[in-house]
Parts: C-alpha cells; sequence; structure tokens
C-alpha cells in the first residue's frame, strides 16, 4: 500500500481517535490539529521511505503524536513567560460537571509532560501500562511511577479527591 492511500485510510478510520488523543494531551483544539498534522507530516516522510507495517499504523501514528507533543512542551518551555494569572474564570452559569471538568484540565495542566502524557494514554484512552511503556518509550515501571507521582500530586494539591 502506497504512503498516500494508508494517511488517506488511517485518517478516515482513526481521524477523530488521533485528534481526540492530541486534544487530551493540550487541551486546545487548534494546537491539537497541529500535533496531529505535524504527526502525519513526519510519519508521512517515514512511509515513503520505507514500507510500513500496515497492522501498527494507528499505534505508530499514535506514538508520533505522543512524540510530537512532548517535543513542542520542550521547546515551548524555554520561551514561555510564567505569570500569576490565570488567563480566564470560568462563568458562573456552566453546569457543574462542566466546571469539574475545567478543574480537571487545570490541574492536569499542572502535571509535567510526561506525566500527563501517562494520565491520557491511562485513563482517557484506556491504554495498559504496556502500551503506554512502548509509546513513550520507556520501561512499564516508569509508566507506573509517572502515573503514582502524577496523582500524588494532584492529592497533595486537594485537585483530585482520594478513592474510598
Amino acid at each position: 500500500m502506497r504512503a498516500d492511500d494508508l494517511i488517506a485510510e488511517l485518517m478516515t478510520t482513526s481521524g477523530d481517535r488521533l485528534l481526540r488523543l492530541a486534544f487530551q494531551l493540550c487541551h486546545n483544539r487548534t494546537e491539537a490539529e497541529d500535533l496531529v498534522q505535524e504527526a502525519l507530516t513526519r510519519v508521512y516522510g517515514s512511509w515513503l521511505r520505507r514500507r510500513p507495517d500496515v497492522a501498527s499504523a494507528p499505534a505508530y501514528v499514535r506514538r508520533a503524536i505522543v512524540n510530537e507533543y512532548l517535543r513542542t512542551r520542550r521547546l515551548r518551555r524555554s520561551s514561555e513567560v510564567v505569570t500569576d494569572e490565570l488567563p480566564e474564570v470560568p462563568d458562573e452559569g456552566f453546569a457543574e460537571h462542566v466546571v469539574d471538568a475545567d478543574q480537571l484540565w487545570r490541574a492536569l495542566e499542572t502535571l509535567p509532560p510526561r506525566q500527563r502524557t501517562v494520565l491520557v494514554l491511562r485513563y482517557y484512552e484506556d491504554l495498559p501500562d504496556r502500551e503506554i511503556a512502548a509509546t513513550i518509550s520507556a520501561r512499564e515501571t516508569t509508566v507506573r511511577s509517572l502515573a503514582a507521582r502524577a496523582l500524588q500530586q494532584l492529592r497533595s494539591g486537594n485537585l483530585i479527591e482520594e478513592r474510598p
């Protein structure tokens, strides 16, 4: 199968899921679209040089999206200006679950990129630790450690409730 056809088929069958993954990582629709586009551009170039394994194409692109997210976070960290003001405050008219979701996203934004990536892949994408480890190029124990530290950080800041 040609790279053009494979990318077209992949976007037809998994495009929404890939965009949803990118959105869950960065929580910004425009940035998510950019992440998917940049990851697909890199994958396309790679697939032009060699024949891809069609069966693993979705996992390959998912990993490319995660890698692109982590790469942009490393680059952005050196140029961001940190302020003590939040960019926006939710209106009182929102339903309570929307406010809760916003608080959860704000809490996730406080985590380092790798910890946030592990939580998104584990709880939103419902991936087992083995697949998460393969996606972020780490050991399964590292995935469990990153998840535990992330959850502990969220709990210590009273950003999420303890499970009974």
